[in-house]
C-alpha cells in the first residue's frame, strides 16, 4: 500500500527532525566488484547472462526491483511506495524523507523557521512539484508552462587549461557569467525571475515499413523576458525534464565493475563511456550514474544539487544559501537567507539531506505486468534482435557491500547501462557536462516506463520530453542508436506493436 504521512505523530517527528540522528549512507572506498566471493561471481555471471530463450519469462523477471519490488496496484501511486526490504527504522526515515520531499519551502524570514530559505531564485518550491507522484516531467506545450522542465546553462571548455580541468574532474563546465548554471523562472518577492523558457516545435514525417507515417516534433528553444541582460554568446541551452525516481538506491548499489563491463566497443559501433566525477564532499573519483548526462555519482549528491539549483536551499554538501545566484546578480545576493545558526550553518542542516536521500533511495520499483504474455515475449525477442539490449542492459546484481544493507545482493532489471552514448545530431544539445560531450547522453533505465501515463497522466520521453509516445522516442535515436532505430523502422507493423507491447510491460 502507498504510505500516507498526514498524522500528527509524523508532523511532530518532522518538526523535531533536527534532534534525530540519521546517519547518511557511508562513503566506502570499495574495490568496485561488489564484495563478491568467487562463488558469488560465478552465480552473478550466470544470472545476468543475456536471454536466449524467449518462449517463457526468465526466473524472477517480474520482480524488477528485486526482493523489494512493489507488488501492489499499478495505479497513479505505483512509483511512491517504500522498498519492502526496509526495517522499522528504514520505514520511519522513509516517512520523514517523504515529508521533506513534499515540503513547501518559504521565503526568508518566515514564521515557519524550519521552512526558511527559498531561493532567492528558484524553479520550484518543493521536490514534489517537479517529480509529481515521483514520476517524470514534461515540456511546456500549448502555451502553458511546465514546472517539471528547465533549461541548464553552460559553455564547454575552450582553452587547454580549461580542458585540463575537465580531464582532472575539477569542473563539469562553465556556467553563464550572469545567469549561472540554470535558468530560474521564479524569484522571491522583490526580485524578478531570470526569464521565461519558450518551446516551439516543427514536425517532420517519418515513413516506416508498410507505409505507416509517424510525425516527429523537433523542439526549438529561446528565452524571453531576460531580466538581467543578455546571455553570454557562448552559453548553450540544455532542456531537461524531471526523471522518474524509482530504484535510485538500487542503481547506486550496482557494483562499478558490472557497469564498466559494458563500456566495450560492439560490432555495430556502440561504445558506452563512463562519466567520472568527484564527490563534492570527499573529492573522491566516482562513477557518475544519475542525471541525464551521468553527472552525479550518488543519490545524496543528486538531492543536494536539486535542493540548491531548483529550490535555492543550501545543505552541507552544497552550502551556498544563495543557490545559483551569481556574483553579477548583486540584488539577489543581498536577500535574507534561511540559515539559522542554532540549527546549523545551512538552510537544510543535517539530518534533512540524509532523510531526503533515504526517501529517494528506497522508492520501490513496481512489479512488471504480463511477463508471460506471448505478445510480450515476442516483443522481448525483437528488442534483443534489434540491438536495443546492447545499451538498455536488462539486469544486474547489486553488491554485497552496498551502503544500504536493505538493497544488497538483489537481482534487478533496470534495462539501462548508465553509460554515455553519442545519440547523434538530432538529440544533441551542444552542452558539455564533465566527460560527456554535447551529443552524449546517459542510457536511462526503462523500468516503470510502461506506467508513465498511469502515474503522470501523460507521456513525455527523452531528455526534453519531445517524444509523445514510445514509438517517437525510438525513432529519435541516432548515432549509436541508429542501428536499433532502423531495425525497428524496418519491422512490419505487427512486430513493431509487439516490441512496444514489451516496453509497456516494463
Amino acid at each position: 500500500m502507498h504510505v500516507r504521512f498526514n498524522s500528527p505523530m509524523v508532523a511532530t517527528m518532522l518538526a523535531a527532525s533536527v534532534l534525530l540522528t540519521v546517519s547518511p549512507a557511508p562513503l566506502i572506498a570499495r574495490a568496485g566488484d561488489g564484495g563478491f566471493s568467487a562463488e558469488d561471481k560465478a552465480r552473478v555471471e550466470a544470472v545476468t547472462r543475456a536471454a536466449s530463450d524467449f518462449s517463457r519469462a526468465e526466473m524472477h523477471e517480474a520482480l524488477s526491483g528485486g526482493a523489494g519490488t512493489w507488488r501492489g496496484e499499478a495505479d497513479a501511486k505505483a512509483f511512491s511506495n517504500p522498498n519492502s526490504t526496509l526495517d522499522d527504522t528504514g520505514r520511519q526515515n522513509f516517512a520523514l524523507g517523504f515529508a521533506i520531499f513534499r515540503k513547501m519551502w518559504a521565503q526568508a524570514p518566515s514564521s515557519t523557521h524550519a521552512s526558511d530559505g527559498l531561493g532567492p531564485l528558484f524553479n520550484a518550491r518543493s521536490c514534489q512539484s517537479c517529480h509529481v507522484n515521483d514520476g517524470r516531467g514534461h515540456a511546456p506545450d500549448d502555451g502553458k508552462a511546465s514546472q517539471s522542465f528547465l533549461l541548464r546553462l553552460a559553455r564547454p571548455a575552450i582553452t587547454d587549461a580549461e580542458q585540463k580541468q575537465i580531464a582532472d574532474l575539477t569542473l563539469l563546465n562553465w556556467p553563464d557569467p550572469t545567469y549561472g548554471h540554470q535558468l530560474q523562472e521564479k524569484a522571491v518577492t522583490g526580485l524578478p525571475g531570470e526569464g521565461t523558457p519558450v518551446v516551439t516545435y516543427s514536425e517532420t514525417p517519418v515513413t516506416l515499413a508498410g507505409g505507416e507515417t509517424v510525425m516527429l516534433r523537433a523542439p526549438h528553444y529561446r528565452v524571453d523576458n531576460l531580466a538581467y541582460g543578455e546571455l553570454d554568446p557562448k552559453t548553450t541551452l540544455s532542456p531537461r525534464i524531471a526523471q522518474s525516481l524509482i530504484g535510485m538506491g538500487l542503481i547506486e548499489a550496482i557494483p562499478e565493475d558490472q557497469i564498466l563491463a559494458h563500456a566495450q566497443p560492439h560490432s555495430d559501433g556502440i561504445h558506452g563511456k563512463a562519466n567520472f566525477v568527484r564527490d563534492p564532499v570527499t573529492g573522491r573519483r566516482m562513477l557518475g550514474r544519475f542525471g541525464w548526462k551521468a553527472q552525479n555519482a550518488t543519490v545524496r549528491e543528486q538531492a543536494a544539487s536539486a535542493l540548491s539549483n531548483d529550490i535555492g536551499i543550501s545543505s552541507p554538501d552544497a552550502p551556498d544559501p544563495y543557490g545559483d545566484c551569481t556574483a553579477a546578480q548583486t540584488a539577489c545576493r543581498r536577500q535574507p537567507t534561511g540559515v539559522q545558526l542554532n540549527l546549523g550553518n545551512t538552510e537544510a542542516p543535517d539530518p534533512v539531506l540524509p532523510l531526503l536521500a533515504a526517501y529517494t533511495s528506497h522508492l520501490a520499483v513496481p512489479q512488471r505486468r504480463d511477463v508471460e504474455d506471448p505478445q510480450v515475449l515476442a516483443g522481448k525477442a525483437l528488442f534483443y534482435r534489434a540491438g536495443c539490449a546492447d545499451c538498455h542492459v536488462p539486469k544486474y546484481v547489486t553488491g554485497r557491500d552496498a551502503a544500504n544493507a536493505s538493497l544488497a545482493f538483489q537481482l534487478i532489471w533496470p534495462y539501462g547501462d548508465f553509460l554515455l552514448h553519442d545519440m547523434g545530431p538530432g538529440l544533441a544539445d551542444g552542452q558539455q557536462v564533465g566527460l560527456a560531450s554535447g551529443s552524449e547522453w546517459r542510457t536511462a533505465p526503462l523500468w516503470g516506463i510502461g506506467l508513465t501515463k498511469t502515474v503522470n497522466g501523460r507521456e513525455a520521453y527523452l531528455h526534453d520530453g519531445r517524444a509523445r509516445t514510445l514509438q517517437e522516442a525510438i525513432l529519435w535515436h541516432g548515432g549509436e542508436g541508429e542501428v536499433a532505430r532502423d531495425a525497428y523502422a524496418a519491422m512490419d507493423r505487427n512486430d513493431r506493436q509487439k516490441l512496444l507491447r514489451f516496453l509497456e510491460s516494463l
